[in-house]
Parts: structure tokens; C-alpha cells; sequence
């Protein structure tokens, strides 16, 4: 943290990182990379029926206001002058849906967050009418039919909610992923707020197309999205419009300050690790698990489940960038998991204390399908399931096979990546909350056999949304210059057993992985209907009851 006394600092970029289990508030030295001050604050998520995951949109914004006033005020506590904040960048969770009105500003519906599954019989209806020999939508998007992106969740929401059909109809409604709900908000809302999203977040819609940059007449059509509630799409680095300060809100220095930089999170982490390069690749460890592999200008098409989207596009004269991208769906999601539904821990980080207990699995392989798997499998009928059980598991080896977990379902997109890009990493960039855990850093370097890389300073995508709002032309503090980007201090993790061992592993977890798939029907997934047990093999049961059993046991630590 900076010195108490009152240096001159230089220009400072504040960030706001929205993501799926929590929102930062993040301000940066321009000139150094440094990180000054931060404030956090947990996000609920509500699961209303199985396979469905929603959070409130004004309690995302509310948290955004908490974050930024509470990192103001400790930025006076430093003697920092909040007036060198001279640019907001924004990086969100992806594909979260949101459909809103636009004179009132109040949300039509929560959330429909990326993780949901609800929308499984619509990706198959519409699955139906694309020609086997023409996938116009994956050639246009990069993206498979999934229940992942926001146009089938804006299909939902117009399907099934009065409100939002309404809103519609008496041309009310906006539709936006979260930084759009977050930018329209945060410059004035109902009264001029600016509707707007970047090329990266807009890439994750499937209605966009990522060869012309604009959205597509032809998707729209085909998923039936009425245009007109679309956002107007622009780059990742450039004024989009300036803070109008919410009367809740005492940080009325930020006011007029440019919003100027927008990425997607997984985009932000890889600027924010500076891989401007051909073939760098970083792998972010949050709710998920995304590993993205910059391709330079070129769309490049994956054969082995990654999908293709964009990297970034750091200026309205730039040239966009693309990336292969591999999506874990749940990674620091188990932690919590363990945490919130079975007591086996009281906080995040106890985890790798009773992992380190044990330094083993003993056998016991959880794939935690929770919400089917995404790549490279993209099957929607898996679910979650613990495997390898003897009386003598206990919760010290569930804590470890669920780091594992993280770690196996990281080298499965990672050989993805290998053999689509046909040049394998010699190691592997990291970042996210989850690798502070020194444990799974050491164990994703064993699984992997490649060394894992990590910055000292592990905010990587709210950094790189610093980078791109401070870069933005009307701004011009800070330079992507490589020879003025700051050099990085890592943290090297080598691995310690032997391939043998890590190959063995490996290919137990893939057996598990297999028993994982087709355990449930589309109309169980998508109704909540009680008739999903009837459709669940005898193995559900009994892992199902042996999780509540040790989930009884340490119900009482909850906190």
C-alpha cells in the first residue's frame, strides 16, 4: 500500500470489477501499475429452482456505489487525493443477462446469471432448426448453441416474463449484459444514462457477429431478439460516457470522471497480464475457470471444444484482437459450495489448510458438474457427483479433490488448447482470487507438468480494465507501449511428482468425468418438476446421501 504521507502520485485509474461471487472497487498508480486501495463486497446469488442462478441487478449496483465510496474514503486515510482519479474502467461477469426499464430504470427481472441452466429446451428447440451442414450461428459467433450465452436467457425472459414482453411492446425495455447495466447506471440512468457495450462482452451474446463487429440481422432473427433493445457496441478503451453520482453515494469527487475502458472479465485478465502476443495464454481462477490463448487478428476455429471470441479492441482505431477461450463453469464455486450447502468450512480460505492436512485425495475424485459441463464437453445432462468414497474419506480429502478438480478440469482445456494451437504452452500464466491458495497452485503445476506463473499482484482483470480506460484516447495516462508497460514480479511453481503419477491421475478424474454425464432430462433441468428423481440412477442417491451425511455433521459451523 502507498507511503501515508502525501506523495505525488501521478494520474490514478479506478476499476470497477464485477464479478459473479463479488464486486471490487480497484484504483491504480497509472504510471507504476500499482495498486493503491481496493474494497470488496459479496454478491448473493439466489437459486429460485435446480439448475437456476439469479442475482438482483440493483443490489450489483448498489454494491458498485459501496465499493467505490468505501475505497474513496480509505484513500483519504492514505492521504491520496481522489481528484488524480482521472478515469473508471469497468470489467464484469459475462453472458449475465439483464432486461430493464429505460425511464424508470428498474430491472423488468433479476439476473439471469451465466452458471443457469433453465434455458436447456430452448437451445434444443432451437437446435433443430440449424442445417447439419451449415452452423451459420457457430461460423458467426465462435460460439456453440448453450444454455452459457445471453441470447438464450433474452429469449427466456421475453418468452416467460410479462413485465419484460410489456416493456417491449411499449418500446420500454434495454437488454444488457452487466456492464452495460453498470455504464447506462452509472451515467445518469433514466436521465441520459448511455447504453452501450464493448466488442468483448458483446462477443458472448451469440447475436453478434465476430468478423464484421456489429450485430447480426440474420441471429437476431433466428433467436427472435427485437434489435432495438440491444446496446450500441464500441470498443474496449474509449470514453463512453462520464460519472453522474447517485445521491447515495459521498464520493462526489468522481463525478464527470470518464468511463473509458470495458472488457469482459476473462478479457481483462488477459490484457491485465499484458499477452498482446500471438499464443501467450493465461488461465483466471474465480467463480469459474477460464483459460484464453490469444490468436493475434486472425479467428481461429477450435476442433476440440474451445470456443473462438474476442480478445480485445483497445481503441475505436485498433485493430481487434481474438482469443481461443476454454470455460471451466465451476471453480471457486465448490469453495463456496462446501462452504454455504455443506459446513465443511466457515471461510474461503480454510480450505487449504484441511487440504493441506491430508496432501492427498486418498482416492476420492469430485467433478463438480453443477451446472453440466462446459468445455471441451459442452454437456448440459452432467452433474455434479464425488466418487472413490471408503469409510476412511473425510472431509480433508473432499477439500483436496475439490482443489484437484479445479486443477484437472484446467488441463483438459489446456490439451484442448495444445492441440488446436499445435504449439503447447512451456508454462502457464495465472490470476484470480483462488490462486492466493498455494496448495492449488502447486497441484495445477503437478497436474499440468508444466510450470505455473504467477503475478505478485493478482488483480489482473481489474488491471487490465485500469489499462484500457487510462489508455483510451481523451485520457492518455497510461501506455500500452511494451516498453512502458511496468515489469511484473512472479511467482514460479514448478512440478514435483513425476508424469507417471500426474498421467494416472489424470486419467482416473476422465473416468470420473464420464459418470458424470446424462444424469438428467431436459424437462427436469428446465421445470424444477420433483419427477428429476425419477430420472436419477441409484448413484445419485447414494452420493447424494453420504454428502448430507458429512453435510449433518458440520451443518453447525455454518456462519
Amino acid at each position: 500500500m502507498a507511503a501515508t504521507k502525501k506523495a505525488v502520485l501521478g494520474p490514478l485509474v479506478g476499476a470497477v470489477d464485477q464479478g459473479t461471487s463479488s464486486t471490487r472497487f480497484l484504483v491504480f498508480n497509472s504510471k507504476t501499475a500499482e495498486l493503491l486501495s481496493h474494497h470488496q463486497v459479496e454478491i448473493k446469488q439466489e437459486f429460485p429452482r435446480e439448475g437456476w442462478v439469479e442475482q438482483d441487478p440493483k443490489e450489483i449496483l448498489q454494491s458498485v456505489y459501496e465499493c467505490i465510496e468505501k475505497t474513496c474514503e480509505k484513500l483519504g486515510q492514505l492521504n491520496i487525493d481522489i481528484s488524480n482519479i482521472k478515469a473508471i474502467g469497468v470489467s464484469n461477469q459475462r453472458e449475465t443477462t439483464v432486461v430493464w426499464d429505460k425511464l424508470t430504470g428498474e430491472p423488468l427481472y433479476n439476473a439471469v446469471v451465466w452458471l443457469d441452466l433453465r434455458t436447456q429446451s430452448t437451445v434444443e428447440n432451437l437446435s433443430k432448426r440449424i442445417p447439419g451442414n451449415n452452423n451459420f450461428v457457430k461460423s458467426k459467433t465462435g460460439l456453440p448453441l448453450s444454455t452459457y450465452f445471453s441470447a438464450v436467457k433474452l429469449r427466456w425472459l421475453l418468452d416467460n416474463v410479462r413485465k419484460v414482453q410489456k416493456a417491449v411492446e411499449e418500446d420500454r425495455a434495454l437488454f444488457g449484459t452487466i456492464d452495460s447495466w453498470l455504464i447506462w447506471s452509472l451515467t445518469g440512468g433514466a436521465n441520459g444514462g448511455v447504453h452501450c457495450t464493448d466488442v468483448t462482452n458483446a462477443s458472448r451474446t451469440m447475436l453478434f457477429n465476430i468478423h464484421s463487429l456489429e450485430w447480426d440481422k440474420e441471429l437476431c432473427e433466428f433467436f427472435e431478439i427485437p434489435m432495438k433493445v440491444l446496446p450500441n457496441v464500441r470498443s474496449s478503451s474509449e470514453i463512453y460516457g462520464l460519472m453522474k453520482i447517485s445521491h447515495s453515494l459521498k464520493a462526489g469527487a468522481l463525478e464527470g470522471v470518464p468511463i473509458s475502458g470495458c472488457l469482459g472479465d476473462q478479457s481483462a485478465a488477459l490484457v491485465g497480464q499484458m499477452c498482446f502476443q500471438d499464443g501467450q495464454a493465461k488461465n483466471t481462477y474465480g467463480t469459474g475457470c477460464f483459460l484464453l490463448c490469444n490468436t493475434g487478428r486472425k479467428c481461429v476455429f477450435s476442433e476440440h471444444g474451445l470456443l473462438t471470441t474476442v480478445a480485445y479492441k483497445l481503441g475505436r482505431d485498433k485493430p481487434v484482437y481474438y482469443a481461443l477461450e476454454g470455460s471451466v463453469a465451476i471453480a471457486g464455486a465448490v469453495i463456496r459450495w462446501l462452504r454455504d450447502n455443506l459446513g465443511i468450512i466457515q471461510t474461503s480460505e480454510e480450505i487449504e489448510k484441511l487440504a493441506k492436512e491430508v496432501g492427498t485425495s486418498y482416492g476420492c475424485y469430485f467433478v463438480p458438474a453443477f451446472s453440466g459441463l462446459y468445455a471441451p464437453y459442452w454437456e448440459p445432462s452432467a452433474r455434479g457427483i464425488i466418487c472413490g468414497l471408503t469409510q476412511f474419506t473425510n472431509k480433508c480429502h473432499i477439500a483436496f479433490a475439490a482443489l484437484e478438480a479445479v486443477c484437472f478440469q484446467t488441463r483438459e482445456i489446456l490439451d484442448a488448447m495444445n492441440r488446436d494451437c499445435g504449439i503447447p504452452l512451456s508454462h502457464l500464466q495465472v490470476d484470480g482470487g483462488m490462486t492466493n491458495n498455494k496448495i492449488l497452485m502447486q497441484l495445477q503445476a503437478d497436474i499440468l507438468y508444466i510450470p505455473v506463473v504467477k503475478p505478485s499482484m493478482p488483480e489482473t482483470t481489474a488491471l487490465g480494465a485500469a489499462m484500457a480506460a487510462g489508455a483510451a484516447e481523451g485520457v492518455g495516462v497510461w501506455s500500452l507501449e511494451p516498453e512502458d508497460l511496468s515489469a511484473v514480479t512472479m511467482e514460479r511453481f514448478e512440478p514435483q511428482i513425476n508424469a507417471e503419477e500426474s498421467e494416472i491421475r489424470y486419467s482416473t478424474w476422465k473416468k470420473a468425468v464420464m459418470k458424470s454425464m446424462g444424469w438428467v432430462t431436459t424437462q427436469s433441468s428446465e421445470s424444477g418438476d420433483p419427477s428429476i428423481f425419477c430420472s436419477l440412477p441409484l448413484g445419485f442417491f447414494i452420493v447424494s446421501s453420504m454428502v448430507m451425511l458429512i453435510g449433518a455433521r458440520y451443518i453447525s459451523g455454518i456462519p
